[in-house]
């Protein structure tokens, strides 16, 4: 199996030396360059063509590793990102960018090389947490869906509306309402107005 080219994107120099050093350990790795920044690491990989970047997130002044990921990953060069942040936030920012992989840097060198391996091959790489982060938000999303009328009463909850007020817009009574506004905070998992709009908004059911 012929070795995977890798191009490592880290702002500090002494973590680039340490990855160099445990990916020179490995006969199958192979480095082709470093990159102390998002714009240079852009730049190296349109050059360079590695089959992975190893993308750290925080990179100082300039463009960060999300934005990095996002201009490389569309050239058909994979983005193995590792990082000590593994924040719902972070993890979805980066995965939306494009990256193959999210991996913490408080893993193994075994599962550091088998992400790489995998991510050279196209295959998701996820550290166990962030993976366990990802199932519990798609397990989320893909809660109990709202009906169509419960959906309208949530709209008009975001528009900061009161019950009477909902009512008069959607033509229903105020009992009425208040019937959909308790399934729609049981279906959530909240128990107050502002719980729902923030969960909703979470989920992409308001804008």
């Amino acid at each position: 199996m012929s070795s995977v080219r890798i191009l490592l994107c880290d702002d500090h120099a002494v973590v680039r030396a340490g990855l160099l050093a445990l990916l020179g350990s490995t006969p199958d790795i192979d480095v082709v360059g470093e990159a102390g920044s998002g714009e240079e690491a852009v730049a190296m990989a349109a050059k360079l063509k590695p089959d992975v970047v190893l993308m750290d997130l925080q990179l100082g002044s300039g463009i960060d590793g999300v934005e990095a990921t996002r201009r490389i990953a569309p050239t058909g060069v994979h983005v193995l990102v590792l990082t000590t942040y593994d924040t719902d936030a972070d993890i979805t920012r980066a995965i939306e960018a494009g990256a193959t992989g999210y991996l913490l840097k408080a893993e193994r060198p075994e599962e550091l090389f088998a992400a790489i391996h995998a991510a050279a091959q196209g295959r998701t790489a996820l550290s166990p947490p962030v993976a366990s982060r990802v199932m519990d938000r798609m397990r989320g999303a893909a809660g109990p869906s709202l009906t169509d009328r419960e959906r309208d009463i949530l709209g008009q909850l975001g528009r900061g509306l009161g019950n009477r007020e909902i009512a008069r817009a959607l033509f229903i009574s105020e009992a009425t309402v208040k019937t959909h506004l308790g399934r729609i905070y049981a279906k959530l998992g909240v128990d107050t107005r502002a719980g729902a709009v923030a969960v909703a908004k979470e989920r992409r059911l308001l804008p």
